[in-house]
């Protein structure tokens, strides 16, 4: 059964459980993260609006749990807990490679029922209303739809009332292949990115493809960036 690791940051115990935080295997460092003109030494450093609006909503918020889907990251671990909450991280996109990857057509693998099955047990495996907000990133868009439709009910389903999410979707219909980062937070309004590569996005989310995906929210909110990024802020 595939277990992917998990790693609960600055409050010692994970979501929903008593007191027996179990730290899995920590992944080493992925480098800093990204930027959108400045680079150095393949570091984008760009500015956030969707972030900064994330930050804003639980600004008078304190002891909340983050889901953070880029996997471990001091750079993420220190900000989060700096503003007293605590920090849950899980590299969803390793998860997706070892679930769905190797022999066979990415996406069409992910129409196999028992590689769903092991991806799903390993994946948002929380309570229900676990988390006072979740960083997905740009995750979503590397699912096929079944997969992707289970996977947001998941997370409405671990996300309590009126908490925020933030996904990134890229908006160029016409393009082939996107861009795969690891985000790591420099401050409440602005991300560094590393490349983890590209792939082939799994559809085109434009505005209305986006307001079915997250229909059973209460509210949706987008920012269309400079580089062809649609930021979407999802309120539970």
């Amino acid at each position: 059964m595939l277990k992917h690791w998990k790693e609960l940051l600055g409050a010692g115990q994970a979501p929903g459980s008593a007191g027996n935080s179990s730290l899995a295997q920590k992944t080493p460092g992925v480098g800093p993260p990204p930027q959108s003109r400045q680079r150095s030494e393949g570091v984008q450093k760009r500015q956030s609006p969707g972030l900064e609006q994330f930050f804003s909503s639980i600004r008078d918020q304190e002891n909340l749990s983050i889901l953070d889907l880029a996997g471990a990251s001091q750079a993420n671990i220190s900000f989060i807990t700096n503003l007293g909450h605590r920090i849950y991280s899980d590299d969803i996109i390793r998860t997706l490679e070892a679930a769905f990857g190797g022999p066979g057509d990415f996406y069409e693998n992910q129409a196999d029922p028992e590689r769903v099955r092991k991806f799903m047990s390993g994946t948002l495996d929380f309570p229900e209303q676990s988390f006072g907000g979740a960083l997905v990133w740009d995750t979503l868009q590397f699912l096929a739809p079944s997969l992707l439709h289970d996977t947001v009910e998941q997370l409405y389903n671990v996300l309590q009332p009126g908490a925020s999410m933030l996904a990134f979707f890229h908006a160029d219909e016409k393009a082939r292949s996107v861009p795969i980062y690891n985000y790591r937070i420099a401050d409440a309004k602005t991300i560094l990115l590393t490349s983890r590569g590209t792939r082939a996005p799994a559809q085109f989310f434009n505005n209305r493809a986006l307001e079915k995906l997250f229909s059973r929210f209460q509210s949706l909110k987008f920012f269309l960036t400079r580089d062809a990024l649609r930021e979407v802020i999802v309120k539970r």
